[in-house]
């Protein structure tokens, strides 16, 4: 299955990052390398590599939680290229996520960035569109959590974190992976997007 190969390939790569600075210093995100120096894979490489376990174990849970559901509405509405379809929205939501800091941090050397947070942002709001009904329980919080509300909260959390800026997680990258997972999944089938408003609706 395409999630326990995205979430191996990222656990593997961000312990390895954890023990090799230089490893690190290659794959995370950094506009001026990008610019300056031709090193257009970090737009990608970014999203492997962790600030430390709990930026990892976060990230790979919530993709978990959510990349399964939007999966099987994918194979219900897609078939066969539902696999595809996910590795799509995943990669693109690495790359656009990734391009509001590159066009401010361009000509800062200084700004580095990492985690797959823009990429699981975009799964979770696929899920929540495709799936607004669902729920997740969060580590140890013992009730479900509402898909919508914890999008909400994932969202606020970014904002507040991009704000302070004292960490290298690109947090600003949790909003445009999130209107990136939106907008691909209402281009895959409009419909969707009638069936999120109606559902809504409904509670009014």
């Amino acid at each position: 299955m395409i999630i326990y190969l995205i979430i191996i390939i990222s656990v593997l790569v961000s312990i390895l990052s954890f023990n090799d600075q230089n490893l690190l210093e290659k794959l995370r995100f950094n506009a001026f390398d990008i610019k300056h120096n031709r090193q257009g894979w970090r737009f990608f490489t970014y999203a492997f590599v962790h600030a430390d376990w709990i930026h990892l174990l976060v990230n790979m849970y919530v993709l978990y939680s959510f990349g399964d559901i939007v999966l099987q509405i994918f194979g219900y509405h897609f078939g066969y290229k539902a696999t595809i379809y996910f590795l799509l929205l995943y990669v693109g939501g690495i790359l656009f996520a990734s391009l509001f800091d590159f066009g401010k941090h361009k000509d800062n050397s200084f700004y580095n960035a990492v985690g797959a947070s823009g990429a699981v942002s975009a799964v979770v709001f696929a899920s929540i569109l495709l799936y607004p009904q669902g729920t997740i329980y969060f580590f140890f919080i013992p009730f479900p959590i509402p898909s919508v509300i914890f999008g909400i909260l994932y969202l606020v959390y970014s904002a507040y974190m991009s704000k302070k800026g004292k960490d290298n997680i690109g947090h600003s990258a949790h909003f445009w992976g999130a209107i990136f997972g939106i907008v691909y999944t209402i281009i895959l089938k409009p419909a969707f997007l009638s069936k999120f408003t109606d559902y809504i609706l409904s509670f009014l």
